[in-house]
């Protein structure tokens, strides 16, 4: 069974308490209708509880609620609310025992993860702020895997927001194991399982030494970027043929199964499982979709994840409602976008501009400035100079000179021998 639920509480064991919204006008004519029957301020005389007794309890927000007190002590009581799930210590003040409404079941079902292993065997309390902070009032999708064997026991699920499983999540945040990774397994794309999926091949190299056009899509710093190599006609069909015999579709080139994919986005299922550099789908401004590969989750609420188009090289953060699987026949055309160094330059010795590219700040922002409109949307060539560690490249402009002496000449660059 499949239902949507709005998660009331995580308990301090990591049960997730979730309420069907199917459910929501019950109770919410329940509560108006207790608010109408209770209207003091709690039992001032003493009264001898009892553990598991029912009772309703008077909020923080000065609504009541039915609840059963689990714990007693002193002059407080450990209750839980019976239709959220959560249990805390209330002065006995703030509580009225009464038999009213107890025929009626609670609204709210604890959960627990389907083949979810929390390291140590329970869950650690980083790990439940975590549950908390993602789920707490979120509207989720509850897939049942299994049910309890007793009918007061917690109920197996797989748990989706915004389409990513949660047990991915946590287990990807090494908060846990999930078992036979039953959520991935259970994904098919059009070819293929997500758990199947190769990751992108690079393209071929020119030899080093040739020159060749290029085109930069991507500036990363006035050193590094990644640049695009113009494929000949020839390259463009040959990996047309790759493509059509490993899939049904013989599609003519990348940007041919690309427009495929847009206009059959609907039918790509989202993505719901996270794994680094995992081959996928995203949603860029301009409403069409991409390749891409997952670099990490970097929030939580709600879920957003750090990607990178391969074929342009940009990085982007996007929610998970951005996101598709990929098909498998995109896989077999090679990244477009390499990422390089540039040789011949380096940053200026004592440079005091005091914008610096923040994640790169031996450069200055006007370094990085002055390399763009060297390079942006310009026809190029470049040569590879080394391979290992890392590609390196001279770039030239039109007229064969060397792109990076403009930022030498204006004072942004030292010239690297």
């Amino acid at each position: 069974k499949i239902f949507r639920a709005v998660v009331s509480c995580i308990g301090h064991d990591g049960t997730i308490y979730v309420i069907p919204v199917s459910l929501a006008n019950e109770l919410s004519k329940l509560m108006s209708e207790i608010q109408r029957n209770f209207k003091c301020l709690g039992l001032l005389e003493p009264y001898c509880w009892k553990r598991g007794e029912a009772c309703v309890i008077r909020g923080s927000d000065t609504m009541w609620y039915r609840g059963k007190v689990t714990e007693l002590g002193g002059g407080t009581l450990q209750v839980q609310y019976i239709d959220r799930g959560s249990i805390e210590k209330i002065p006995q003040c703030h509580l009225y025992p009464t038999d009213l409404y107890t025929d009626i079941p609670p609204f709210c079902i604890p959960c627990q993860l389907y083949k979810t292993v929390p390291i140590g065997n329970f869950w650690q309390q980083d790990a439940v702020d975590v549950l908390q902070e993602l789920l707490t009032d979120e509207e989720v999708e509850i897939h049942v895997q299994e049910l309890p064997a007793d009918p007061r026991g917690k109920l197996s699920i797989s748990l989706y927001i915004d389409g990513m499983s949660v047990s991915s999540l946590m287990a990807y945040q090494k908060y846990c194991l999930v078992e036979g990774c039953q959520d991935m397994s259970n994904l098919e794309l059009l070819e293929g399982d997500v758990a199947d999926l190769p990751l992108y091949t690079l393209p071929s190299l020119p030899l080093p030494g040739d020159v060749f056009p290029v085109r930069v899509t991507h500036l990363v710093s006035p050193k590094e970027m990644y640049i695009c190599l113009d494929p000949s006609e020839s390259l463009k069909e040959q990996s047309a043929m790759e493509a059509g015999a490993n899939s049904n579709l013989a599609l003519e080139s990348l940007d041919e199964a690309l427009k495929w994919c847009n206009k059959n986005v609907d039918s790509l299922p989202p993505l719901t499982n996270f794994r680094t550099e995992m081959p996928c789908l995203v949603e860029y401004n301009d409403g069409l979709w991409y390749r891409a590969k997952l670099l990490a989750v970097k929030e939580l609420d709600p879920v957003k994840v750090l990607i990178q188009f391969v074929d342009y090289g940009n990085f982007s953060v996007v929610p998970a409602s951005r996101l598709r699987q990929i098909p498998s026949h995109l896989l077999h055309y090679p990244v477009q976008a390499v990422r390089t160094l540039l040789a011949g330059l380096r940053p200026p010795a004592g440079d005091k501009t005091k914008k610096r590219i923040p994640y790169c700040p031996e450069w200055s922002m006007e370094a990085l400035w002055a390399m763009m409109e060297c390079v942006e949307g310009k026809q190029l060539s470049a040569s590879i100079v080394a391979v290992s560690p890392e590609v390196t490249i001279s770039l030239y402009e039109d007229n064969q000179n060397l792109v990076h002496m403009k930022l030498i000449e204006m004072g942004f660059a030292d010239l690297d021998e």
